[in-house]
Order: C-alpha cells, then structure tokens, then sequence
C-alpha cells in the first residue's frame, strides 16, 4: 500500500484534491500540520510520496516570523526524499521549497495569480506520459505572487500568462506545482475567509479575481487531470523500486 505523507503549513491551505485521490485508492496518509506544531517525520521509511502544501510563507521566512515553519527543516526533508527515490510533490510554496532544496533559489513572479486561469503546457510535457492527458492547455487553480527557482536539469512542463514556472519536472519523481490543481470548493472557501481583506485591494491586478468569482469556478476537470498525473507518478515510482 502506497504510504502518502502530507505537510500541511496552514488549514486554510488544505490538501483539498490530494486528499480525495488518497482515499479513492484506499492508500495511507500521515500528516505534519506544522500550524498544530505536529512535527516532520524523523524516518523518511514510511514514506512513498511526501507531498508539500502551500502557504503565505516563502522560503526565506525565519522561525522568529513563524515559530511552526521550519523551511530548512522541510528543504531538508525534500531533500531526503529526493535523493532516496521516493516521489515527492510541492505545491506552491512546497514547490518552491522544493527549488530551494535542490539548489535553486525562489523569484518573484512577474505577475501575483489568485483565481483559475489556463495554464499551457510544453512540448516536454506533451510528450511525457504523465502530462499528455492534460491536453493542449487546462484551466486551474492559482494563489500566489513567488515561483520555483530552476536547477541546471529542471524542465518546464507548464506556464501561464502570468507565471513562466507553472509545473516543473525536477526529476522523474519530483514535481513542483505553483498552481493548485487540487482546490476544491470547500478549500477555497477556506482560503477566502483567510484573504478577503487582501482580496479586495488586489482588485486591480489582471489576474486576481474576487470571491464571488472564485466560488463560481468548477474544479472538477482539474482535479481529475491532477488524479490522472498523481496516478501516473505511482506507476513511475513502482516500477522504480
């Protein structure tokens, strides 16, 4: 049984989608909700896929700004993972942890993205077997203003009009998502009520919508592309062991 773990920053940022396909294949899940100061795993044994939420955090937060996020800590952990063979996803601020765990720094995105909008894919990724199934382009969820940093042999497999680094392949088990392909509805509930203050000064940026709009989205097709990499992700790690 494939054994998933999930370090979760906030509850706001939930594994929403994630969490769906976990329980539809019936795999285990073990948590860090570092927010409820439960700890990273010490053993890295009982992982098989480390997946890494999101969060207003960046890579460079200290602990004296946020006492339950330890970003060497978990950079470390990707680390381990990484170099082990085990699968390993960062989403948003996961991703660009996991940049900096392999050696490349987080940048500023040209532009802040907080809403659902088409994200294109590469040619790297139409002809990779995990990614060809999402098609020419695909609409999806976005929260954030940083993105990845790029090591010497990371390949772009996504980009978005308002972000270059959309999905990044940093090897063949360890992908980082800045877009949020597993928001669901209660998910972004969770994320409006943390941000509508902020919201609603942002309404003059392109690509930040406001909550009405963000509830309106449907995120089904999304998060059944989001399965049918995760999917994919397992067969590549079992073949692999």
């Amino acid at each position: 049984m494939m054994k998933v773990h999930f370090v979760v920053h906030e509850s706001f940022e939930a594994p929403g989608a994630y969490e769906t396909w976990v329980r539809q294949h019936g795999y285990q899940a073990g948590y860090s909700r570092v927010y409820n100061r439960e700890p990273l795993p010490e053993s890295i044994d009982g992982i098989d896929l480390l997946v890494v939420m999101g969060g207003p955090q960046s890579p460079s937060t200290t602990l004296a700004e946020c006492p339950h996020f330890d970003a060497q800590a978990e950079q470390a952990l990707i680390a381990r993972c990484a170099a082990a063979g085990k699968a390993v996803v960062g989403v948003c601020l996961g991703a660009q942890l996991m940049g900096e765990a392999l050696g490349a720094p987080c940048e500023r995105s040209p532009e802040k993205e907080i809403g659902k909008f088409p994200i294109t894919l590469t040619a790297q990724a139409k002809a990779s077997g995990k990614f060809a199934h999402f098609g020419e382009s695909l609409e999806v969820g976005h929260w954030h203003s940083d993105m990845p940093g790029l090591t010497e042999s990371a390949r772009i497999m996504a980009y978005s009009e308002g972000c270059p680094r959309q999905i990044i392949e940093y090897g063949d088990l360890v992908y980082g998502f800045q877009c949020h392909m597993e928001f669901t509805p209660e998910v972004v509930e969770l994320l409006i009520a943390a941000s509508e203050p902020e919201l609603k000064t942002l309404a003059a940026h392109r690509f930040v919508q406001q909550p009405d709009a963000l509830r309106a989205h449907d995120h089904g097709a999304m998060n059944q592309a989001l399965f049918g990499f995760l999917d994919r992700l397992v067969e590549a790690y079992i073949q692999k062991r």
